[in-house]
């Protein structure tokens, strides 16, 4: 486990660092389209020579590191205790050597652990697979735009919006509005929909892994996503709140079966540091 524990470290600096080819591209995008000389093209110049320096300098892209969220696909007869523990200690080794900046403190003592590890701290979600193949998924999300996501409960009264795609519609529009531009736009944003609060959150978190581009595989959420990244940014809220074009550089949509009284929708908002790799193993 020591070689699959220094490659989990290689994948952390590789996901702090050097941000993916296609979020970058979305950025560059967006500046095309923002008027020359405006703040939010000015914003997003800023951004780019940003992410342009840190990885020259294979140094974090944002002091904040973020929470590190693991989503593992493990083959059969591979211990799932191990391959935790072995994460566990790559965090260790990762916040010493990128460096990561310690974000793990412990909510009873406020003390912390100096190492980004704790209680469910790095998060994992581990799920077996038939193949062959470990595949590790991790996303350093960030705590501003942690802090602005939504969940709402279809039918909502205050937004008039009904148990439907279009009610789906007004709860992201009304999660962009209330954020105001905290979180450190543009966005890119995730949406998970089903029975519980505890399923939709982790859906609306797996949407994230998504690459900007990526075809969804239901026609009708496919529609509703680009509808809904039309309505978001006539908001006209822009980069870094400051006004502009772009509030979001995609959205990204997953649903689940629903009980019939039931409807949870997840709003999730991943800043324009959208830091995510895979490690193939």
């Amino acid at each position: 486990m020591l070689k699959l524990r220094d490659g989990i470290v290689e994948l952390y600096r590789k996901a702090a660092t050097s941000l993916p080819p296609d979020v970058e591209d979305g950025l560059k995008a967006a500046l095309a389209k923002e008027l020359p000389g405006s703040a939010a093209a000015s914003a997003l110049a800023v951004t780019l020579e940003n992410i342009r320096s840190a990885r020259d300098t294979a140094r974090p892209i944002c002091q904040d590191t973020g929470v590190p969220v693991f989503f593992v696909k493990v083959p059969m007869g591979l211990s799932h205790i191990e391959l935790k523990e072995t994460i566990i200690d790559a965090t260790r080794l990762a916040t010493e050597k990128v460096p990561l900046r310690p974000n793990a403190v412990d909510i009873v003592s406020d003390s912390n652990s100096g190492d980004n590890t704790g209680a469910g701290f790095p998060i994992m979600y581990l799920e077996e697979t038939a193949g062959s193949t470990l595949t590790i998924d991790l996303m350093l999300k960030g705590g501003g735009s942690e802090n602005i996501g939504q969940i709402y409960k279809l039918p909502s009264e205050e937004l008039n919006a009904p148990r439907s795609l279009d009610g789906v519609r007004k709860c992201v529009v009304d999660a962009v509005q209330k954020a105001q531009g905290r979180g450190c736009p543009p966005y890119i944003i995730a949406v998970g929909l089903g029975a519980s609060k505890d399923q939709v959150t982790r859906l609306s978190k797996e949407q994230l892994m998504r690459r900007l581009g990526e075809a969804n595989k239901s026609d009708r959420l496919a529609e509703l996503e680009k509808l809904v990244l039309d309505d978001v940014n006539k908001l006209g809220i822009g980069p870094q709140g400051l006004g502009g074009l772009t509030t979001a550089l995609g959205v990204r949509i997953g649903a689940n079966h629903r009980h019939p009284a039931s409807f949870f929708v997840d709003v999730t908002m991943g800043c324009w540091a959208h830091r995510r790799g895979r490690l193939i193993w």
